[in-house]
């Protein structure tokens, strides 16, 4: 794709103004993702008794569309992309409580709504709009002193982890309320507040260990590796080592036909013995280029509500990377997170394009009389 510098269309005035080099990591994980699902699902499918290539199949009917989605939603004005999570965040709420009474009850959690033949999860379009507009409430609460907008998005945070808890989903609910506390602290929290959320926040968490008994089986198992549970951490370990440096070669891994989950939360397993550890890190190296130079580009941003709404979108790109890796590494208790763009999933592929899609919106460059409209 080329345009010239004096083309004034707006493909050509996004082409100048968007970060090319971010969009370029975002698809080249997309790509990553779509041969990884490759490799890695079609033992998983006949397992379930399925097709070889049926999450392939289905990978790619997300995939191109997520690519689209992805560039559409850099194409967005940061005013219209707080109109856009207005709508979305109301409509993924909905989806969310629809999902309690009739939703798809997979592996004892109901988070799944089925259609057309598609399995959509709610949350994962909940999760990048509630950023921004949680982003939007803060601002306006700086700009306003009046305004309401930190009770807002503190009862939007309180609505979204309910609804979470009920299916229940209590890692979603983690970045969720991390995406909120970040916000926060950028928005002007006072340092005695940090404190006080920094208890409420570990409170929660021993909370969640003795209110659902698969966090506390999920901890057990995280410190007794000998355990049963512990199966999948363990394999996908001796993947990553039988892999090597430089892996065993496509297609050729095996730990992967016996690892039940090779295709969603321990797809990087698979890469690393099929494409060895020094692809681990080059895919690590990938997320790492997407956050910090996101985080680099509002630097220069004088705009709060973008400010707020890129490193809460950031923030989330990085902090479901990081879950989802040291799951693997066994650096955590297992969460049950996928691996942003490479993990098999459709509503967790686009739902994450729309995410950088606007974060990338919001982080091209503006002309001073374009301000943040």
């Amino acid at each position: 794709m080329s345009f010239e510098r004096t083309d004034t269309s707006t493909l050509g005035r996004w082409w100048w103004t968007v970060d090319r080099l971010s969009l370029g990591a975002m698809i080249l994980l997309i790509g990553i993702g779509m041969v990884l699902t490759f490799s890695a699902s079609p033992a998983v499918a006949v397992r379930f008794g399925l097709g070889p290539y049926h999450f392939v199949k289905r990978q790619l009917i997300f995939g191109f569309p997520a690519m689209l989605v992805l560039a559409g939603a850099s194409l967005l004005t940061p005013l219209q992309v707080r109109r856009l999570s207005a709508i979305g965040v109301m409509a993924s709420v909905m989806m969310m409580v629809v999902v309690l009474v009739i939703g798809s009850d997979i592996g004892g959690a109901a988070r799944w709504l089925t259609l057309a033949g598609l399995s959509i999860q709610p949350s994962e379009f909940f999760k990048p709009t509630f950023a921004v507009v949680i982003a939007w409430m803060f601002s306006e609460a700086r700009l306003h002193p009046g305004f309401p907008g930190r009770q807002i998005a503190t009862a939007l945070l309180a609505l979204g982890a309910v609804l979470l808890l009920a299916e229940p989903d209590v890692g979603q609910t983690l970045i969720i309320s991390g995406i909120w506390g970040i916000e926060f602290f950028l928005a002007g929290l006072p340092l005695v507040m940090v404190g006080v959320l920094i208890l409420l926040g570990a409170a929660g968490a021993v909370g969640a260990y003795f209110a659902f008994h698969h966090v506390q089986v999920r901890v057990a198992h995280f410190f007794d590796p000998r355990a049963d549970g512990s199966y999948q951490v363990i394999t996908a370990l001796k993947a990553i080592h039988h892999g090597g440096l430089f892996g065993v070669g496509p297609g050729e891994g095996r730990l992967k036909l016996i690892l039940p989950d090779a295709h969603t939360d321990f797809i990087l397993a698979v890469a690393g013995e099929e494409f060895g550890v020094l692809v681990c890190v080059a895919v690590i190296a990938l997320f790492a280029l997407v956050v910090v130079r996101g985080l680099s580009r509002l630097n220069r941003e004088d705009n709060l509500f973008i400010v707020l709404a890129a490193s809460g979108l950031f923030s989330q790109f990085g902090l479901e990377a990081i879950v989802n890796m040291a799951t693997t590494l066994r650096l955590m208790p297992a969460k049950g997170m996928t691996l942003p763009f490479i993990s098999y999933g459709g509503s967790s592929t686009v739902g994450m394009a729309l995410a950088m899609g606007m974060a990338l919106a919001l982080t091209r460059t503006r002309y001073p009389a374009e301000g943040a409209s």
